[in-house]
């Protein structure tokens, strides 16, 4: 027999075992109160962690299916074209970098609601790939989840009719803004019952998990929305999918709650881990950049490779605010004679020089040892 759509489920019902649960969200919570802790210590947290940032785009659209990695990604910013089957993942990875950071703007002066939602997905479905899957506008007809080219008779999972998700927004939106939940509680219900809704024709995953760090800034969590869930859900990423199933089909939500709020626990270690290490990076080369170029310009050099650890001369003259080229190219010799920084693909006539900080892109990619190749010209 088909299956038909879901019903949403209620959020004023949700049965929970508060014995196993409190302590669990009591760790959730102090695990994100120390790494907001850096967070508010460094000095631009912005710029420090933006690879960090860049590598929660590539994970949360690699659960979606896409291919490109980190590296690839940050070789493109630095101005090294990628493979042309890696172009249409390129502009996923780099909307969803612009979708978040537009949320965060308009967050300053506005809360989370549906109209900020629909904004977002306009932003995150721009290219040829989402172009046909009505941007910025919730469904109004019935979609379903399976396998390519499954039907609907054969869906792992039917979102609900369309006639009803106008009610069931509106129910979620009003959830979001109950500052009496525990806000990481909260946010694994807010993420789980979005995906349920399933409320655009494309993009509900990746929104879903933007939601994340939203919602914990909203909530006063986080000084920035810079907490990523992606590398934790991309790891286990078919509980991931059951976990959210049993919430329709067993009403099982103190499966889901564990199983999110120990990512929160264990990804918040992990995240702060990263920070700790690209803090420490920055603050002893920022010695050795000032020690080696004796510049006005050696923390804006650092700054500029922070913000794209691959970057081409041209950029980095722009980027560190140098202007000058010969004084720019001086600079960049400099350090990569000492091997603070590494030529990546050498330049070729008119063609500039790209380089990378190898260092900050290993502690990025979750890598102990250099490993970044130079790019050869066929």
């Amino acid at each position: 027999m088909p299956k038909a759509p879901c019903t949403p489920p209620d959020l004023n019902a949700i049965n929970l075992d508060w014995r196993r649960i409190m302590p669990l969200l009591g760790q959730a919570n102090a695990a994100l109160g120390r790494y907001d802790g850096l967070l508010r210590s460094l000095p631009n947290a912005a710029v420090l962690l933006s690879p960090i940032t860049t590598n929660e785009a590539v994970l949360s659209s690699r659960i979606e299916g896409t291919q490109v990695t980190l590296e690839e990604v940050l070789q493109q910013d630095g101005g090294i074209d990628a493979a042309p089957e890696r172009q249409a993942d390129m502009v996923e990875v780099r909307n969803y970098r612009n979708a978040l950071f537009g949320a965060e703007a308009s967050m300053a002066h506005r809360p989370i609601s549906l109209s900020l939602i629909k904004e977002v997905h306009q932003a995150l479905m721009q290219g040829f790939r989402g172009q046909d899957k009505a941007p910025g506008e919730f469904r109004n007809d019935q979609n379903w989840i399976g396998r390519a080219g499954s039907t609907m008779e054969d869906a792992r999972f039917i979102p609900p009719n369309p006639l009803i998700l106008p009610q069931a927004l509106e129910a979620w939106e009003s959830y979001i803004a109950n500052t009496e939940e525990d806000p990481v509680l909260q946010i694994a219900i807010v993420h789980a019952q979005f995906e349920i809704l399933h409320p655009f024709k494309d993009g509900n995953g990746r929104i879903g998990r933007m939601l994340i760090p939203l919602v914990l800034y909203q909530r006063g969590l986080l000084s920035r929305p810079m907490f990523y869930l992606s590398e934790y859900l991309e790891a286990n990423r078919a509980e991931y999918y059951d976990r959210l199933l049993a919430v329709t089909d067993n009403d099982d939500w103190q499966g889901w709650v564990e199983f999110f709020t120990n990512g929160v626990l264990m990804q918040a270690d992990q995240n702060l881990s990263k920070a700790q290490k690209m803090h420490a990076l920055y603050n002893e080369l920022k010695d050795k950049f000032i020690e080696a170029t004796k510049s006005q310009f050696a923390v804006p050099a650092l700054d500029a490779f922070f913000k794209k650890p691959i970057l081409n001369s041209t950029d980095f003259a722009a980027r560190s605010g140098i202007g000058n080229r010969v004084t720019a190219n001086s600079i960049l010799k400099t350090l990569t004679d000492l091997s603070l920084i590494q030529i990546l693909k050498p330049g070729a006539g008119r063609t500039p020089h790209i380089y990378v900080l190898g260092d900050l892109l290993n502690i990025a990619e979750g890598r102990d040892v250099v490993a970044v190749r130079p790019v050869h010209i066929t």
